[in-house]
């Protein structure tokens, strides 16, 4: 498991760990109302391309890793230049897997 870091040592850590490697990204989102409970669970495979020092230092030095799992925000430049590709939900990555609750609302 992968969580957010606490301090920019360990975001330029994760990111290399994270550099020319796949990851699992996993959300569980629970829904209930007074009569019902629903739970639906989502996994997406990123692939990171390999990423300099250089690279790194820049992302960490010019946006927010410290408030993101993994160190990395999909919507954002690492996202743009570092992601060779996703398997799955690109919305799981970013955070909430929103068309699989949307499907999963109009069932209430």
């Amino acid at each position: 498991v992968i969580g957010k870091p606490h301090d920019e040592a360990e975001a330029k850590r994760m990111l290399s760990e994270l550099s020319g490697n796949v990851h699992t990204v996993v959300t569980g989102v629970t829904v209930f109302t007074a009569d019902r409970v629903e739970s639906i669970g989502c996994s997406s495979e990123v692939e990171f391309a390999p990423l300099s020092d250089e690279e790194i230092d820049y992302y960490v030095e010019n946006y927010r890793p410290l408030d993101k799992a993994g160190s990395y925000g999909i919507h954002e430049w690492i996202g743009y230049m570092g992601i060779k590709g996703i398997k799955g939900s690109f919305y799981n990555v970013m955070g909430l897997p929103v068309q699989r609750l949307y499907a999963l609302l109009k069932t209430f």
